[in-house]
């Protein structure tokens, strides 16, 4: 392909992209893609033989797996892995920040909207608008959901538990340790069974008996953290620690020829060697899905010769190094 790839050029009048870019596998939305805009999900999760067994250990014991390693090296994607061989459903997805609580994790609930219908429920009459059922204004979050009580067990990502708040760890041991929590303003009522919503983007509720809900089967929980800061040993104790390390070079093959195929060839060949290269190096610090940007671009057929490359897809992800 000449210079014809460039879809914008710069300063150019107004021109109407016959035919759009295909875009890479993992960069697909819309119907089958997946919740996560990809089809990440189809491809098998490439993992050393040490690695599998940690993984299976963590299944054995019920406990949480506490996956460590840098950017890129396939944390979040083997939630969505387990999820997929396993057939264990939609994969529970909770991203930590500063500012998230254990109670973020279980529950929201919209008290304010709750009494605002109340109140317009009420408007132009004496008597009083009976008060909306709870139900409609509580819904079960991310690890909320994961401990309600079901045969087979769900999969929870917790997702950079190292960037949330230093409390955090210990205050999920205790729903760890116990499976079960209560949801306060459902205990208040005189009711015992009440219908909440769940996570998710649908609108599936289930029934929640006197303000408790408690697991069957501990769910599947995949805890990501990038090493930011370190846990507390009552939290280390209670994990399975899986410490993911960047993959070799036959690893980087197998990688690329799920998700690009077999087409890619000698292309990726020329380029993994770079990339190891640059990645091993003192200089630069990249991750395995700039590898896989890199030889999407090259396979198809855009003339960016490899220093171009390295500008574009390939910078360190290390700010100090560029």
């Amino acid at each position: 392909m000449n210079q014809d790839w460039r879809l914008f050029r710069g300063g150019a009048e107004p021109h109407e992209v016959e035919e759009w870019p295909a875009a890479p596998p993992w960069r697909t939305f819309g119907a089958g893609s997946g919740r996560n805009g990809t089809e990440r999900g189809r491809v098998r999760h490439v993992i050393s033989d040490e690695d599998r067994d940690t993984v299976n250990a963590a299944l054995h014991l019920h406990r949480p797996l506490l996956v460590t390693g840098k950017p890129g090296t396939g944390k979040s994607t083997l939630a969505r892995a387990i999820a997929r061989e396993l057939v264990l459903g939609e994969v529970l997805h909770w991203p930590v920040n500063s500012r998230s609580t254990l109670a973020d994790g279980l529950y929201r609930y919209d008290a304010v909207g709750r009494l605002r219908d109340a109140s317009l429920n009420s408007r132009g009459t004496d008597e009083p608008a009976p008060e909306p059922g709870i139900g409609d204004y509580l819904r079960l979050g991310p690890l909320g959901t994961a401990m309600l009580p079901r045969p087979k067990p769900r999969v929870l990502l917790i997702d950079e538990l190292d960037k949330g708040d230093v409390d955090l760890p210990n205050d999920l041991l205790t729903v760890f340790e116990e499976g079960t929590y209560e949801i306060p303003e459902l205990a208040r009522l005189k009711e015992s069974r009440v219908q909440v919503r769940v996570d998710g983007a649908g609108d599936e509720r289930v029934t929640v008996e006197d303000g408790r809900v408690t697991c069957q089967v501990f769910p599947v929980v995949v805890i990501t953290s990038n090493g930011e800061r370190d846990f507390p040993p009552a939290f280390l104790r209670r994990c399975v620690r899986l410490d993911l390390k960047q993959p070799d070079e036959r690893q980087l093959r197998e990688i690329v020829r799920m998700h690009l195929g077999e087409r890619v060839g000698a292309l990726a060949d020329e380029l993994i060697e770079d990339f190891i290269q640059l990645r091993d190096s003192q200089a630069h610090d990249l991750a395995t899905d700039q590898l896989l940007n890199a030889v999407h671009l090259r396979a198809s057929g855009i003339s960016m010769d490899f220093p171009s490359l390295r500008e574009t897809v390939l910078r360190s992800l290390d700010e100090s190094d560029a």
